[in-house]
């Protein structure tokens, strides 16, 4: 192995899009108040028919890559991060339904001062009737994720529920098992450090999976909420209802089995596997 490139400390932001038309430009205005820093922006296409990301290029510092097909989320960072050049050693991995308050970017990059060890940084997350989205949870396990999985939509103030998003800790700046991918402030060596997002997690869990390779690497993921974003949410999923319900399935079971090898695991696997093709069997009942 050769040795681990040296970065520099300049600023990018890879917005991965996908049919986000409707929210994009409102993101980039945002996003231009959120630092007093330069800013280059990468604007990773899953859908190059889409239009809006081709009339967002046009400003200045914004360039578009087209992707051929979907990547999903993760492959699609990740292929934005690839474009950047050495001297950049701060990337900021976004959706395209964000919007920054001002001075918030520059609010992420002062906590990494704080915390030489972070990789991963995610601000407060807002929803747009103004609650507070839980984005800095623990680390599924088996207990809490069943207990999650089975009473999540029946009963909101369950256990497993509340200490899997972590809803009684106070809002303060902390270490998190993990952050949500919608926006984080990644240390571009500790990204390289753990190959980036996994490809093989098309849509969600892509940002669990990330937060626990960093951490098993020795890295932190912290959440920062004296940095906030509006994130809208849905905006892209809501395109295709019916397969991001399957996709959250299969990440949700694939996140469980990478962790759970070798043969005295199979019968709970082969028991989750069941309970979750059940549950999303009918959650899409529900929806037709």
């Amino acid at each position: 192995m050769g040795e681990p490139t040296q970065y520099g400390d300049e600023l990018a932001v890879v917005i991965v899009t996908y049919r986000n038309g409707e929210t994009l430009e409102a993101c980039l205005d945002s996003l231009a108040k959120a630092t007093t820093r330069p800013l280059r922006v990468v604007l990773s296409d899953n859908d190059p028919a889409d239009g809006a990301p081709e009339v967002a290029a046009r400003r200045e510092g914004v360039t578009l890559l087209r992707n051929a097909e979907n990547l999903g989320y993760g492959a699609g960072a990740n292929r934005g991060v690839a474009e950047l050049g050495s001297d950049v050693g701060w990337v900021v991995v976004a959706n395209a339904d964000l919007e920054w308050a001002p001075g918030s970017l520059d609010e992420l990059l002062a906590a990494t001062e704080r915390w030489p060890r972070g990789g991963a940084f995610g601000p407060l997350i807002t929803e747009p009737n103004g609650a507070t989205y839980p984005s800095a949870r623990l680390l599924p396990s088996l207990g809490r994720g069943i207990g999650h999985a089975v009473f999540g939509k029946v009963w909101s103030g369950n256990p497993w529920t509340t200490a899997y998003r972590q809803s009684d800790n106070a809002v303060v700046e902390r270490p998190a098992g993990w952050l949500s991918g919608s926006c984080l402030l990644l240390r571009r060596a500790a990204f390289d450090s753990v190959d980036g997002f996994d490809p093989r997690y098309f849509m969600y869990f892509e940002d669990v999976d990330l937060g626990d390779r960093l951490g098993k690497a020795g890295w932190l993921n912290v959440y920062v909420p004296s940095a906030s974003v509006m994130h809208i949410g849905g905006v892209s999923t809501a395109k295709a209802p019916a397969r991001m319900l399957a996709e959250h399935h299969h990440s949700a079971y694939r996140y469980l089995a990478d962790r759970h090898r070798g043969w005295r695991w199979k019968p709970m696997l082969a028991a989750i596997k069941a309970g979750l093709a059940l549950r999303l069997k009918l959650a899409a009942r529900g929806q037709s």
